[in-house]
């Protein structure tokens, strides 16, 4: 690994909404290496969604360079989506269209066999494969929108493993699962990230999760980057600049 690039470096990035005057994060320096496992915390509104979509090539960069696998992603951002399973907050799928669980699902390999390509047999194995890693086969031709908020949020995760990705974005991605299905999905994540190497960074809210980690902790707060290392360090620094009940509301 010595001497290798950073598989991600965000150097003294800032993104800005359309139509707003603020950053919705500023300044940001943050490498991520190869085979990392990080939480990105911070109350709402704090800029940790918006990290993520900036990192994905999703928002255009006002200030500073996002480099991906050494991708500038403002000029690259479609060759490095490649090589990005994300997860976001929301069902990215009209549960009004005519979709299946197996359809999403598929939707991840539309990197390697392009949009209008058709998926072969190894691609449907594929994506089986992933809904059985979830817990989710039997949904396979179920349409997505008789799936619960729970059942979507696997799909989703499905899709993003189909991909066969190097980096691993998830945003709140065990937030409408319940306590058995989260505990399961989560350990899924790390032994992912453990015997694949993929770089696995989650936006969470769950602070105990944080608390039950050794993982790398990311603080954002107010779009900043206030915090990053270890449990014990981040804490030390985040508590004086975080909501005196952050800590308390989200154990």
């Amino acid at each position: 690994m010595s001497g290798m690039a950073p598989i991600i470096e965000l150097r003294d990035v800032s993104t800005v909404y359309e139509g707003e005057k603020r950053p919705a994060v500023r300044d940001i320096n943050l490498i991520f290496e190869r085979g990392e496992f990080v939480h990105v915390i911070g109350p709402n509104a704090s800029g940790k969604t918006t990290l993520l979509e900036t990192i994905n090539g999703l928002l255009p960069v006002s200030k500073g360079r996002v480099l991906v696998l050494n991708f500038d992603v403002q000029k690259h951002g479609r060759e490095v989506r490649r090589f990005i399973g994300y997860v976001p907050q929301d069902f990215m799928v009209d549960p009004g269209e005519p979709y299946t669980a197996l359809d999403v699902v598929l939707m991840g390999r539309y990197g390697k066999i392009g949009v209008i390509g058709r998926p072969i047999r190894e691609d449907k194995e594929k994506a089986i494969e992933a809904m059985k890693l979830l817990g989710i086969k039997e949904l396979a031709n179920k349409p997505v929108g008789k799936l619960s908020g729970g059942q979507q949020q696997k799909v989703m995760i499905a899709r993003a493993l189909v991909k066969e990705p190097k980096i691993l974005l998830l945003d709140e991605p065990f937030s409408n699962l319940d306590p058995e299905s989260k505990e399961k999905v989560s350990a899924l994540i790390s032994h992912l990230n453990e015997e694949q190497n993929i770089t696995t960074i989650i936006v969470t809210h769950d602070i105990q999760q944080i608390l039950n980690s050794h993982s790398r902790i990311v603080v954002m707060n107010s779009g900043r980057v206030i915090a990053d290392g270890d449990l014990k360090s981040v804490l030390a620094v985040a508590e004086s600049f975080l909501p005196t009940d952050f800590w308390r509301k989200e154990r």
